[in-house]
């Protein structure tokens, strides 16, 4: 018999943090973080990682386990979330994954199998001169040859994710087969009990906004500056993530304050759209719910039920 495994997805700022923590409290609880920000020490502020308070709460798996400079697979995140559900299984706690990375969540419910692919720098480099070469327009250059080989991978992968894009086309060259063929698809090794969290658009958009606020008045530029300062390259995959690489930009003099919050909006809506192709509300597997007044009593109600 499959062993339970909660799943809590829904867009940026949603507010799966705190509803997660709640639940993990009431039902005895683990949290495995599915976010791939949240990977790297140091990098607090700008991933909206929760709070040392917070993380006392209730246990959390896959929070700070790597330095900025170190670059965690989707087989690596896989292989550590199934063991860290299988721990939280085998001491009697129930598992919650939590998070908004689509693949990574989908890598562990459903059984993906990663390409086996070693870098080719060879090919890595050669891509990175073709996109260098077309300047700006070059990353959608490169999403553009992905987009045409690939459109089923294109679609769920942003195109100013360049790490990404170049990883698929890796693979595809690689292989001879698109990347999105590679992940052999499987029945779920656990019994999935898939909670949507959703909120009216405008609504999730002035969440945003009012985290990308807090998050300079924090001081993600003080984060940042430290990261550099200990010696840690702004071309690193890590601080591409929306947030760190427009940050990078006003440390260096190449952005305003004023138009690194304008793009990291614009951009963070772009994402949140983004997120939407990968848990989609007419997928039957996931039960969504709207986050308004009484949703913990509401969720808590329905897993105690699911759980039987």
């Amino acid at each position: 018999m499959k062993l339970p495994l909660i799943v809590i997805v829904g867009p940026t700022a949603v507010g799966k943090t705190e509803l997660a923590l709640q639940l993990a409290e009431r039902l005895n609880g683990e949290i495995v973080s599915a976010d791939s920000r949240l990977f790297y020490r140091g990098m607090d502020i700008g991933t909206a990682k929760p709070s040392a308070a917070e993380l006392a709460r209730v246990p959390h798996h896959l929070i700070d386990v790597a330095n900025p400079n170190e670059t965690w697979s989707l087989a690596v995140f896989q292989q550590k979330a199934c063991e860290a559900i299988d721990d939280i299984h085998q001491r009697g706690k129930l598992p919650f994954l939590v998070g908004g990375t689509g693949q990574y969540i989908r890598a562990v419910t459903q059984g993906w199998t990663p390409p086996e692919v070693q870098p080719d720098e060879g090919l890595r480099a050669i891509l990175e001169k073709l996109k260098n070469e077309r300047g700006d327009t070059g990353i959608y250059w490169l999403h553009d040859k992905l987009k045409l080989l690939d459109p089923i991978s294109a679609e769920k992968i942003d195109a100013r994710n360049v790490r990404r894009t170049i990883r698929a086309l890796e693979v595809i060259f690689t292989t001879g087969q698109p990347f999105s063929a590679q992940r052999g698809l499987s029945d779920s090794p656990y019994r999935l009990i898939s909670l949507g969290l959703k909120r009216p658009r405008p609504e999730l958009y002035a969440r945003v906004d009012k985290r990308i606020e807090s998050m300079f008045a924090n001081g993600l530029l003080n984060e940042v500056q430290k990261l550099l300062d200990a010696g840690c390259s702004p071309t690193l995959p890590s601080l591409s993530a929306i947030g760190y690489r427009e940050a990078v930009a006003v440390v260096q003099g190449r952005m305003t304050l004023d138009e690194a919050k304008t793009q990291m909006k614009r951009i963070t809506r772009i994402f949140v759209r983004r997120q939407a192709n990968w848990f989609k509300e007419e997928d039957e597997q996931i039960n969504w719910f709207e986050v308004r007044e009484g949703i913990v009593d509401k969720l808590e109600s329905y897993l105690q039920e699911k759980l039987g």
